[in-house]
Parts: structure tokens; C-alpha cells; sequence
């Protein structure tokens, strides 16, 4: 994992499934990520009115494809519905810290012990030990903290790991994605995901 800062930025940014897919597979077709930026705004290809909310969309899309070498694409274009779901959010978790530390302290302990219910006490819990531990995430105000507790649980329902009752509903990994994360030194990835020890 990259070394990063907390932050909260994630409440500005949705899942962005569809965008994050489309942006894959034309690099996977060979495209730049320059050109990619041009048929964001030129051809419309987020599908969006506004030409500063595709230009929102492809930074924050691009940030997360950034983080996919030339294997880890061909899978994502070769795999099924829910592992290219999984690979989108692992591609957030590489891009927001604090997001991985959830998934690995809070989603990962709930799977171990077989709780398989999120609370939003959990949430608020884990936040709350954060910002004892960072001066950063300690001067967040509550709204910000709702907001990005929404945006935790949203992007877990959106990959598939939360149902709509807030039920963990651990993946299962595509066998050639394990493989690739275990070879690349993320183990860690996969135990957040799965439960794993």
C-alpha cells in the first residue's frame, strides 16, 4: 500500500462503478489516459451535463486506474460482474488510507468473530479511536464523520461486501485475482476482504 495521509475526501467522491469501468477497459483497448480526459469532455463519455463534473469524474476515476498495472486490467476485463466490482474498490482502498484501514480493522474483526452485522456504532467507534491516534482525522467535525460513515457503508453495498440492512457479506475472491494480489505483496487486501487471518 502507498504510504498516505488520512483524509476525508471520499465524501465528495461516489463509487463511480461504471466511470472506473469504462476508463479500464479503454486503457485495456489502448488508449492514453490523455485521451480518455478528451472523450470525457468532447464525446461526453461519463454521460454528464456539465463539462466540470466529467472533468471531476475523470480525476477521481483516474486516480483509482492509476493504481492498475497492465495485469491487473486484463483481469478487471476478464473477469465477472462482482470480481470487477471487488477490483474497483480495492483500487479505493489503494488511493484512501483510512477506507483501508476500516475494511482491515472493523470489516475484517466483524467476519473473524462472525458478527456479520455493520453498526453504525462500529463505524463511529473506529472513528473516534482515529482521531485519538491523528491530529488530522481529530479536528474532523461530526458532519463530516456522518458523511463519510454513509459514504463507507455505500461503497461497501456498491461492491457487494454490505447488503441494505447492513449484513457483511464477505467475497469470493476470483482464484487469478488472489493470485495476483498475493504476488504483488497484498496479501493485507485480501484478508480486509475475506476475513482471513
Amino acid at each position: 500500500m502507498r504510504k498516505l495521509q488520512y483524509s476525508a475526501g471520499m465524501v465528495s467522491k461516489p463509487f463511480w462503478f461504471l466511470e472506473f469501468k469504462k476508463v479500464i477497459r479503454l486503457l485495456y483497448e489502448g488508449r492514453s489516459f490523455d485521451e480518455i480526459k478528451a472523450m470525457s469532455t468532447e464525446e461526453n463519455l461519463f454521460g454528464v451535463s456539465k463539462t466540470y463534473r466529467a472533468k471531476e469524474i475523470f480525476n477521481g476515476v483516474t486516480i483509482r486506474a492509476k493504481t492498475f498495472d497492465a495485469d491487473m486490467i486484463e483481469i478487471f476485463c476478464t473477469s465477472d460482474l462482482a470480481t470487477t466490482k471487488i477490483m474497483a474498490l480495492i483500487a479505493v482502498m489503494e488511493t484512501d488510507k483510512l477506507f483501508f484501514d476500516f475494511l482491515y480493522e472493523v470489516y475484517r474483526e466483524k467476519i473473524i468473530i462472525g458478527t456479520l452485522e455493520l453498526n453504525d456504532s462500529d463505524i463511529s467507534i473506529f472513528f473516534n479511536n482515529k482521531q485519538r491516534q491523528d491530529d488530522s482525522v481529530a479536528k474532523w467535525k461530526e458532519y463530516t464523520l456522518k458523511k463519510l460513515r454513509n459514504s463507507y457503508q455505500n461503497y461497501m453495498r456498491d461492491a457487494g461486501l454490505l447488503s441494505e440492512k447492513n449484513e457483511i457479506t464477505p467475497p469470493l475472491l476470483d482464484v487469478t485475482l488472489e493470485r495476483y494480489l498475493s504476488s504483488h505483496n497484498m496479501d493485507d487486501y485480501v484478508k480486509a476482504l475475506t476475513g482471513v487471518r
